[in-house]
Protein backbone atom coordinates (compact mmCIF):
# COMPACT_ATOMS: atom_id res chain seq x y z
CA UNK A 1 0.00 0.00 0.00
CA UNK A 2 1.17 3.41 -0.83
CA UNK A 3 2.08 6.13 1.99
CA UNK A 4 2.31 9.84 1.58
CA UNK A 5 3.53 12.71 3.39
CA UNK A 6 -0.12 14.25 2.60
CA UNK A 7 -3.13 13.74 5.29
CA UNK A 8 -5.54 11.87 3.04
CA UNK A 9 -3.34 8.54 2.78
CA UNK A 10 -4.30 6.23 -0.43
CA UNK A 11 -4.39 3.32 1.93
CA UNK A 12 -5.02 2.84 5.37
CA UNK A 13 -1.58 1.36 6.13
CA UNK A 14 -0.70 -0.65 9.40
CA UNK A 15 1.97 1.31 10.98
CA UNK A 16 4.97 -0.96 11.94
CA UNK A 17 3.74 -2.83 15.09
CA UNK A 18 5.16 -5.06 17.60
CA UNK A 19 2.05 -6.75 19.67
CA UNK A 20 -0.91 -8.95 19.78
CA UNK A 21 -2.86 -10.28 16.15
CA UNK A 22 -5.64 -12.53 16.20
CA UNK A 23 -6.79 -13.85 13.20
CA UNK A 24 -10.18 -13.15 12.03
CA UNK A 25 -10.19 -14.48 8.27
CA UNK A 26 -8.79 -17.55 5.67
CA UNK A 27 -8.96 -16.68 2.41
CA UNK A 28 -10.67 -19.01 0.07
CA UNK A 29 -7.69 -20.33 -2.62
CA UNK A 30 -7.40 -18.37 -5.75
CA UNK A 31 -5.09 -18.48 -9.30
CA UNK A 32 -2.15 -16.42 -9.00
CA UNK A 33 0.33 -15.92 -11.55
CA UNK A 34 3.88 -16.48 -9.86
CA UNK A 35 7.15 -17.01 -10.82
CA UNK A 36 6.83 -20.79 -11.35
CA UNK A 37 3.36 -20.31 -13.08
CA UNK A 38 0.27 -20.52 -11.96
CA UNK A 39 -0.34 -21.48 -8.72
CA UNK A 40 -3.58 -21.78 -5.89
CA UNK A 41 -3.17 -19.20 -3.10
CA UNK A 42 -4.72 -17.97 0.13
CA UNK A 43 -3.63 -15.33 3.11
CA UNK A 44 -4.57 -14.71 6.67
CA UNK A 45 -6.11 -11.63 7.96
CA UNK A 46 -4.95 -10.58 10.98
CA UNK A 47 -6.68 -7.87 13.66
CA UNK A 48 -4.38 -6.09 15.64
CA UNK A 49 -4.42 -3.71 19.11
CA UNK A 50 -3.47 -0.82 16.59
CA UNK A 51 -7.20 1.17 15.99
CA UNK A 52 -7.30 3.36 13.04
CA UNK A 53 -8.63 6.81 13.06
CA UNK A 54 -12.10 5.65 12.53
CA UNK A 55 -11.62 3.38 15.69
CA UNK A 56 -11.36 -0.01 14.17
CA UNK A 57 -8.74 -2.32 14.54
CA UNK A 58 -6.07 -2.21 11.65
CA UNK A 59 -5.82 -5.29 9.69
CA UNK A 60 -2.69 -7.04 7.89
CA UNK A 61 -2.75 -9.13 5.30
CA UNK A 62 0.00 -12.26 4.74
CA UNK A 63 1.96 -13.00 1.78
CA UNK A 64 -0.06 -15.51 -0.17
CA UNK A 65 0.38 -19.78 0.46
CA UNK A 66 0.54 -22.00 -2.09
CA UNK A 67 -2.58 -24.75 -0.71
CA UNK A 68 0.25 -27.31 0.05
CA UNK A 69 1.71 -28.68 3.78
CA UNK A 70 4.90 -30.31 2.43
CA UNK A 71 7.75 -30.11 5.32
CA UNK A 72 9.69 -27.15 2.84
CA UNK A 73 6.25 -25.38 1.72
CA UNK A 74 6.12 -21.45 3.06
CA UNK A 75 3.41 -22.03 4.80
CA UNK A 76 4.66 -25.22 7.09
CA UNK A 77 7.33 -22.83 7.73
CA UNK A 78 4.72 -20.23 8.91
CA UNK A 79 2.94 -22.32 11.25
CA UNK A 80 5.60 -23.85 12.82
CA UNK A 81 6.28 -20.38 13.69
CA UNK A 82 3.21 -19.03 15.04
CA UNK A 83 2.53 -22.81 16.63
CA UNK A 84 6.00 -22.65 18.15
CA UNK A 85 6.34 -26.16 17.09
CA UNK A 86 5.86 -27.98 13.75
CA UNK A 87 2.34 -30.02 12.23
CA UNK A 88 1.85 -33.04 14.53
CA UNK A 89 1.01 -36.15 12.43
CA UNK A 90 -2.71 -35.95 12.31
CA UNK A 91 -2.57 -31.93 11.33
CA UNK A 92 -0.03 -33.28 8.34
CA UNK A 93 -2.48 -35.93 7.33
CA UNK A 94 -5.45 -33.48 7.40
CA UNK A 95 -5.51 -29.31 8.38
CA UNK A 96 -8.41 -27.10 8.65
CA UNK A 97 -7.23 -23.84 8.21
CA UNK A 98 -10.63 -22.10 9.78
CA UNK A 99 -9.68 -23.94 12.62
CA UNK A 100 -7.38 -20.68 12.75
CA UNK A 101 -9.99 -18.34 12.97
CA UNK A 102 -9.57 -16.57 16.27
CA UNK A 103 -6.31 -17.60 17.25
CA UNK A 104 -3.91 -14.88 18.52
CA UNK A 105 -0.09 -14.70 17.84
CA UNK A 106 2.74 -12.42 18.66
CA UNK A 107 3.61 -10.42 15.55
CA UNK A 108 6.20 -7.87 14.12
CA UNK A 109 4.81 -5.76 11.16
CA UNK A 110 7.41 -4.09 9.04
CA UNK A 111 7.26 -1.91 5.95
CA UNK A 112 8.70 -2.54 3.14
CA UNK A 113 9.40 -0.92 -0.45
CA UNK A 114 8.55 -2.62 -3.50
CA UNK A 115 9.46 -2.68 -7.05
CA UNK A 116 7.11 0.21 -8.06
CA UNK A 117 7.99 2.47 -5.22
CA UNK A 118 4.95 2.04 -3.04
CA UNK A 119 5.71 0.84 0.70
CA UNK A 120 3.48 -2.35 2.09
CA UNK A 121 2.96 -3.61 5.63
CA UNK A 122 4.08 -6.77 5.83
CA UNK A 123 4.26 -10.25 8.78
CA UNK A 124 7.92 -9.78 9.40
CA UNK A 125 7.86 -12.34 12.57
CA UNK A 126 5.04 -14.04 13.93
CA UNK A 127 5.14 -16.05 17.53
CA UNK A 128 2.96 -18.11 19.72
CA UNK A 129 1.14 -15.79 21.95
CA UNK A 130 2.49 -16.36 25.70
CA UNK A 131 1.13 -12.88 27.20
CA UNK A 132 -2.02 -14.42 28.40
CA UNK A 133 -3.86 -11.13 27.81
CA UNK A 134 -5.61 -12.90 24.85
CA UNK A 135 -7.26 -11.35 21.92
CA UNK A 136 -10.79 -11.04 20.58
CA UNK A 137 -11.66 -10.14 17.31
CA UNK A 138 -13.93 -7.42 17.40
CA UNK A 139 -16.46 -8.27 15.16
CA UNK A 140 -16.40 -5.65 12.51
CA UNK A 141 -14.34 -7.67 9.79
CA UNK A 142 -16.63 -9.54 7.84
CA UNK A 143 -14.65 -12.04 6.08
CA UNK A 144 -14.30 -12.58 2.55
CA UNK A 145 -16.13 -15.37 1.70
CA UNK A 146 -19.15 -14.17 3.56
CA UNK A 147 -18.93 -10.70 1.79
CA UNK A 148 -19.21 -12.67 -1.97
CA UNK A 149 -22.16 -15.08 -0.44
CA UNK A 150 -24.13 -12.10 0.76
CA UNK A 151 -23.24 -10.19 -2.76
CA UNK A 152 -24.20 -13.24 -4.67
CA UNK A 153 -27.54 -13.60 -2.70
CA UNK A 154 -28.05 -10.15 -3.30
CA UNK A 155 -27.64 -10.34 -7.06
CA UNK A 156 -29.67 -13.45 -7.54
CA UNK A 157 -32.89 -11.85 -5.96
CA UNK A 158 -32.34 -8.83 -7.89
CA UNK A 159 -32.01 -10.58 -11.17
CA UNK A 160 -34.60 -12.21 -13.20
CA UNK A 161 -35.19 -15.56 -12.40
CA UNK A 162 -33.58 -17.31 -15.61
CA UNK A 163 -30.33 -15.40 -15.01
CA UNK A 164 -28.30 -17.78 -12.36
CA UNK A 165 -25.08 -16.17 -12.55
CA UNK A 166 -23.45 -13.15 -11.54
CA UNK A 167 -23.87 -10.15 -14.16
CA UNK A 168 -20.39 -9.81 -16.02
CA UNK A 169 -20.21 -5.99 -15.29
CA UNK A 170 -20.78 -6.76 -11.57
CA UNK A 171 -18.01 -3.86 -10.35
CA UNK A 172 -17.73 -6.71 -7.31
CA UNK A 173 -15.85 -9.41 -9.02
CA UNK A 174 -13.61 -6.94 -11.24
CA UNK A 175 -10.32 -7.96 -10.46
CA UNK A 176 -7.72 -5.32 -8.89
CA UNK A 177 -4.00 -5.08 -10.69
CA UNK A 178 -2.45 -2.39 -9.13
CA UNK A 179 -1.39 -1.75 -5.29
CA UNK A 180 -0.98 -4.25 -2.50
CA UNK A 181 -4.42 -5.53 -3.22
CA UNK A 182 -3.15 -6.78 -6.95
CA UNK A 183 -4.82 -9.75 -7.79
CA UNK A 184 -7.96 -9.16 -5.37
CA UNK A 185 -11.58 -9.07 -6.44
CA UNK A 186 -12.73 -5.03 -5.33
CA UNK A 187 -15.27 -7.41 -2.93
CA UNK A 188 -12.72 -8.11 -1.24
CA UNK A 189 -11.65 -4.74 -0.48
CA UNK A 190 -12.69 -2.96 2.42
CA UNK A 191 -14.30 0.60 1.92
CA UNK A 192 -11.20 2.48 2.90
CA UNK A 193 -9.34 -0.01 0.24
CA UNK A 194 -11.17 1.64 -2.49
CA UNK A 195 -11.70 4.84 -1.44
CA UNK A 196 -7.93 4.70 -2.02
CA UNK A 197 -7.96 3.83 -5.31
CA UNK A 198 -11.04 6.28 -5.73
CA UNK A 199 -8.93 9.26 -4.76
CA UNK A 200 -5.47 8.43 -5.72
CA UNK A 201 -5.55 5.58 -8.71
CA UNK A 202 -8.43 6.44 -10.82
CA UNK A 203 -7.43 9.96 -11.64
CA UNK A 204 -4.19 8.92 -12.80
CA UNK A 205 -5.71 5.87 -14.71
CA UNK A 206 -7.81 8.50 -16.15
CA UNK A 207 -5.42 11.24 -17.38
CA UNK A 208 -3.61 7.87 -19.25
CA UNK A 209 -2.96 9.06 -22.78
CA UNK A 210 -3.80 4.83 -24.01
CA UNK A 211 -4.78 3.19 -20.87
CA UNK A 212 -5.40 -0.97 -21.08
CA UNK A 213 -8.50 -2.67 -21.20
CA UNK A 214 -7.65 -3.88 -17.53
CA UNK A 215 -6.85 -0.23 -16.77
CA UNK A 216 -10.93 0.82 -18.17
CA UNK A 217 -12.46 -2.21 -16.32
CA UNK A 218 -10.85 -1.13 -13.30
CA UNK A 219 -11.62 2.60 -14.17
CA UNK A 220 -15.36 1.62 -13.89
CA UNK A 221 -15.85 -0.64 -11.38
CA UNK A 222 -13.98 1.33 -8.46
CA UNK A 223 -16.44 4.59 -10.11
CA UNK A 224 -19.54 2.20 -9.48
CA UNK A 225 -17.97 0.97 -6.27
CA UNK A 226 -17.60 4.22 -5.06
CA UNK A 227 -21.09 5.40 -6.45
CA UNK A 228 -22.64 2.82 -3.77
CA UNK A 229 -20.15 3.79 -0.97
CA UNK A 230 -21.27 7.32 -1.45
CA UNK A 231 -17.70 8.73 -1.66
CA UNK A 232 -18.80 10.93 -4.58
CA UNK A 233 -19.44 13.95 -5.00
CA UNK A 234 -22.53 15.67 -5.76
CA UNK A 235 -22.41 17.75 -9.42
CA UNK A 236 -22.22 21.46 -8.68
CA UNK A 237 -25.42 22.76 -9.73
CA UNK A 238 -25.78 24.72 -12.87
CA UNK A 239 -25.75 27.87 -12.53
CA UNK A 240 -28.70 30.59 -14.33
CA UNK A 241 -25.77 33.15 -15.11
CA UNK A 242 -24.95 33.49 -18.67
CA UNK A 243 -21.71 35.52 -19.34
CA UNK A 244 -22.17 38.10 -22.51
Amino acid sequence: MKLTTQSNKPFDTHPEYNGLAVCVDVTAPKTVQTDYGPKEQFRFVFETTQLRDDGKPYLVWSRGFNTTLGEKSALRAFLKQWFGRDLTAAEQQEFDTDTLIGRTAQIVIVHNEGRNGETYANIGLIRPDKSGAGLKPSGKYIRVKDRQDKDASYNRVSQPASQDTQPADDWRFTKVHVGKHQGLELCELDQAAVCGLYENWLPIAKALAKPLKADRDLMAAVEKAAAEFGLTKPAAPESDDIAY
